[in-house]
């Protein structure tokens, strides 16, 4: 199939070639048509105006005009006409006497006075020449522009990615820290957990590695990983979700709600006070609404394992994945911390 470009470029010289077919038929409009005067008023021109054309096109615009060497590039096309012109004045004079004849008689009578047609020839020559610099301008802007835009999707690509490989072993490492407690407090606990985690681990180093996956996959992965969180808490910790039960069809980025739940659970939970972690997602056609609530349970200053890291990537992910797509909301109200975080996904 022959991609857009292409169909520009072919539909460009095709308005050019119209146009220029059609500018001899104009000069001579009016006047008898003869096949000699056929042959002088359109033939040769056109000759003409394809050498003039394509001369430019194919060398002439890339060596002088688009290498800033402007007064060079005038200067040959300039005299690139005048030969020309000379050329057509050799051809009159040998070949075509009696058209020339009747021109003089034209000039001293009603007809154009010899100057002017000399001019409008010129004028003539110059107006391929224009064509083949606005569509070579033409091409040269789409390919630039399509350059600059794979440069930008690839710097996307590429910042995604490694916002992407950042959150793994940030996940993994938050997720090993809870193992770790249980090791000591309920050795099956930990072994289950570990199990768990290598599942999760499967799904996030081999299934999220496209661009957008389905809702139901990244809703099954969120929920083994509340099982893998309640673990860790005490029967003290209320945790609460309602996801759709229901094949959205929706597709959406993955890994976008881990660290809102990876925040509930690190701030949300106490070991002594009773605490309810409630978690809600909603479906409306193609957008998400995601809203988590927990108690809020601020970390010690010099406790660094709730480093924001992961809702900092969540932030730039959504930033760069969903730009003016979604809509994140966060309040503390009755001690409880609220997050509503809502995607637009088509």
């Amino acid at each position: 199939m022959i991609d857009k470009n292409k169909k520009i470029t072919i539909f460009s010289h095709l308005l050019v070639w119209i146009t220029l077919f059609s500018i001899p038929y104009v000069l001579s409009y009016g006047q008898e048509q003869d096949i000699d005067r056929i042959i002088f008023r359109f033939w040769i021109p056109i000759a003409f105006y394809t050498i003039i054309f394509y001369l430019n096109y194919v060398i002439l615009i890339d060596r002088f005009l688009f290498a800033n060497n402007t007064l060079q590039f005038i200067i040959i096309n300039v005299l690139i006409i005048s030969f020309f012109l000379f050329i057509k004045l050799q051809i009159e004079d040998n070949f075509f006497q009696d058209i020339v004849r009747k021109r003089g008689n034209d000039s001293n009578g009603t007809g154009p006075p010899l100057k002017m047609l000399v001019y409008v020839q010129m004028l003539s020559y110059v107006v391929p020449l224009l064509f083949s610099i606005a569509i070579k301008t033409t091409k040269r802007w789409v390919k630039t522009e399509a350059e600059r835009k794979e440069a930008a999707n690839f710097k996307l690509r590429s910042e995604l990615q490694h916002l992407h490989y950042q959150l793994q072993p940030h996940f993994f490492f938050n997720s090993l820290n809870n193992i770790y407690s249980l090791v000591d407090i309920s050795p099956d606990q930990a072994k289950s957990s570990i199990y768990s985690l290598s599942k999760l681990m499967r799904y996030m180093l081999y299934e999220t590695n496209m661009d957008v996956l389905p809702l139901s996959k990244e809703i099954e992965f969120i929920k083994k990983y509340i099982d893998l969180m309640k673990l860790r808490v005490s029967e003290k910790t209320k945790v609460s979700y309602n996801f759709p039960m229901e094949e959205t069809g929706i597709q959406i980025a993955p890994l976008l709600f881990i660290s809102l739940i990876e925040n509930a659970f690190k701030h949300g939970v106490s070991a002594s006070k009773e605490s309810h972690i409630s978690i809600s997602m909603v479906c409306d056609e193609k957008t998400v609404s995601f809203t988590i609530q927990n108690d809020n349970y601020p970390k010690k200053t010099e406790d660094k394992s709730g480093s924001g890291i992961g809702l900092q990537n969540l932030m730039k992910r959504l930033e760069l994945l969903y730009p003016n797509k979604h809509i994140i909301n966060t309040v503390v109200k009755d001690n409880r911390f609220l997050v509503h975080l809502e995607i637009e996904t088509a």
